[in-house]
């Protein structure tokens, strides 16, 4: 689900450390799936780009389908440190949705291509594909989960303010397919993120409302 530019790990000063040649290589298959798709990328394509060998593309990788993997969950992993360092944990739930929302759609807005091919083309990797894309789903879902609670730390915490973890994979599965649809008709993403912020925090509302309320006798 997300797409950001891979970037190598911090290291404890909170630099990026220097690219070695997986980061490299990772990122080289970022920037061919871009041009051409990862159906027409070659190993050949990405070793030029990344300025590597192809013996050392093999010392890394398996196949360019293990490549491509390793690409998704270097966006994802990019995508969800964005949303956390959006997010403050001290705003209302509200505000804290409109955080990880915005920090969502930005990474959409910033690689539209390399999302559109996410969508389109992991699922053809069979299971491993489709194991990331669960992946994904639930670790922004457990994001969505720790927000009504984080924004309910000034007043008293019930567990049932929490938003449900069933309707959160409801909901980020969802705007992923309100942002693919977005993408196949070349809608802008700036008209999508208002129209999801309303209902993503309507859902929220209602989960919470109905949480909250007395159980009938």
């Amino acid at each position: 689900m997300a797409v950001v530019a891979t970037v190598a790990p911090a290291n404890e000063s909170g630099r990026p450390r220097p690219a070695g040649h997986r980061e490299r290589l990772i990122a080289a298959m970022g920037v061919s799936v871009e041009e051409k798709g990862f159906r027409n990328t070659a190993v050949s394509d990405v070793v030029r780009i990344a300025r590597t060998s192809r013996r050392s593309f093999y010392e890394h990788f398996t196949d360019r389908e293990a490549c491509f993997l390793a690409l998704f969950e270097a966006t994802t992993e990019a995508m969800m440190r964005g949303i956390r360092r959006a997010v403050r944990s001290r705003e209302s739930w509200e505000e804290q949705v409109d955080a990880a929302l915005e920090g969502y759609f930005d990474s959409v807005a910033a690689r539209p291509k390399l999302f559109r091919s996410f969508t389109r083309e992991l699922p053809a990797l069979g299971q491993a594909g489709a194991e990331r894309q669960r992946a994904a789903v639930a670790r922004f879902a457990r994001t969505l989960v720790e927000l009504p609670a984080a924004g309910d730390r000034t007043r008293a915490r019930a567990a049932s303010s929490q938003l449900g973890r069933d309707a959160a994979i409801i909901i980020v599965s969802g705007l992923r397919e309100l942002t693919v649809g977005a993408l196949e008709q070349r809608r802008g993403i700036d008209g999508v993120r208002a129209n999801a912020a309303t209902i993503v925090k309507a859902i929220i509302a209602a989960t919470r409302d109905d949480a909250r309320a007395p159980a009938r006798e």
